[in-house]
């Protein structure tokens, strides 16, 4: 399957990258359950672009190791960054007022989490769900 490519910059295209995670991991074959954590950490990555960067972009690929296929998604922005990873990924911790789930939840979801980022340089988010 090709790369997809969903660029954000509203509420509208969050829906978007939400649905084409969940279809994607629907056609390699994921359960509803995993379906459903994937459409949901997508989104809450997806929501943190519009939220703190204006826009963005979901890169959808589908993976493999060899042994097993997943899905992967690359959050990417160049907005301000993060000065603080590790609290950042804290639950509860928030700069917009909201329940600081976003981040530590989507690493919940996910079998892999990955953050790269810094003050001034953008965010750049990979998220990884095996097919069990």
């Amino acid at each position: 399957m090709p790369e997809q490519r969903v660029p954000i910059r509203s509420d509208l295209d969050i829906v978007n990258a939400r649905v084409a995670g969940r279809e994607l991991a629907r056609a390699l074959g994921f359960g509803v359950i995993d379906q459903a954590r994937v459409a949901t950490a997508i989104s809450e990555l997806a929501r943190n672009i519009v939220l703190y960067a204006g826009s963005g972009v979901v890169v959808l690929n589908q993976i493999h190791d060899g042994r097993r296929v997943g899905l992967e998604a690359v959050c990417i922005d160049a907005g301000p960054g993060i000065a603080d990873i590790e609290l950042a990924l804290r639950d509860g911790y928030s700069t917009s007022h909201g329940l600081g789930m976003g981040l530590p939840g989507t690493r919940r979801l996910m079998d892999e989490f990955e953050i790269e980022s810094a003050p001034g340089q953008g965010t750049r988010v990979t998220i990884r769900k095996w097919q069990r």
